[in-house]
């Protein structure tokens, strides 16, 4: 059996990547694609606790926050049967809302981008992405949709970090350059246009598993 596609959604908070995740799996799976979605943190012991710390309830180191975010990431990968690396290697498409550019670009406003990516080697060789598509909208935006939607914010949405937190992705993309395929996405548009350029790109690596 061919292994199946692995396919991360980056973006600011707030830039539509869970959306757009959700009308790429519609349409894959429209075509006999196998495709499941998941995200990080994940629902698991370690992804539970990082919620709460994002949202404030327990206060925490930023160098243990990365560390955490790096232990839930391996537990989503290896987890037997229903982890990524187990469903890639059934022949599932594993459609993921954040994986390691996310660490590389928020935990970077108070760490070395170097320090992080090396935290995060074990899954870098467990499981690189075929495809790294980053939803890019401005971080005005970002925050506008964020506060439209909800009346309580996490420890990163404020306009400042989130600028900051775009510049780390795209030091991360450069400094990564010749490792991993990213592509970059104007997410500006109406949802319809940003659906159509990312399928676009997906239908070069994914749906050659329909043919």
């Amino acid at each position: 059996m061919e292994n199946g596609r692995f396919v991360v959604f980056e973006g600011l908070d707030g830039s539509g990547k869970t959306t757009q995740m959700a009308r790429i799996q519609h349409r894959l799976t429209r075509m006999g694609i196998d495709t499941v979605t998941t995200c990080e943190p994940t629902d698991g012991p370690v992804g539970s606790l990082i919620r709460q710390m994002l949202a404030g309830r327990i206060p925490i180191d930023p160098r243990t926050l990365a560390a955490l975010f790096a232990a839930d990431r391996t537990d989503h990968l290896v987890t037997p049967d229903t982890g990524v690396e187990a469903l890639v290697n059934k022949g599932r498409t594993v459609l993921c809302d954040r994986y390691y550019f996310s660490s590389y670009a928020y935990h970077a406003k108070d760490m070395d981008l170097d320090w992080i990516i090396t935290l995060n080697t074990v899954n870098a060789k467990i499981l690189k992405p075929d495809l790294t598509l980053f939803i890019d909208v401005a971080p005005d935006t970002c925050l506008e949709r964020i506060r439209a939607g909800r009346n309580r914010l996490d420890m990163f949405e404020k306009i400042d970090i989130l600028t900051r937190v775009r510049d780390h992705y795209f030091a991360a993309f450069e400094r990564l350059r010749d490792q991993e395929t990213v592509v970059v996405v104007d997410g500006n548009a109406s949802e319809d246009a940003v659906e159509q350029s990312i399928w676009h790109h997906v239908c070069q690596w994914v749906t050659p598993l329909a043919q």
